[in-house]
């Protein structure tokens, strides 16, 4: 997984796997979802992010079962 924030253009890329993608879906006017050809999730792209999500608050944990 790799998370990029572009703040040139104010956006956040959220990469789940490096997979060719098939279609590219908006879930609403700014945010769009990319999948592959079995329909899983690639990426998720956010425009506005810094609006949109809390982009200076953001951290990450990975929490074992």
């Amino acid at each position: 997984m790799r998370i990029r924030y572009f703040s040139s253009t104010d956006t956040l890329f959220i990469e789940f796997r490096d997979l060719p993608v098939a279609e590219t879906r908006g879930l609403d006017e700014n945010t769009m979802l990319d999948v592959d050809s079995q329909g899983n999730i690639c990426a998720i792209t956010i425009e506005h992010a810094s609006e949109r999500a809390d982009i200076p608050q953001f951290s990450y944990e990975q929490v074992t079962a």
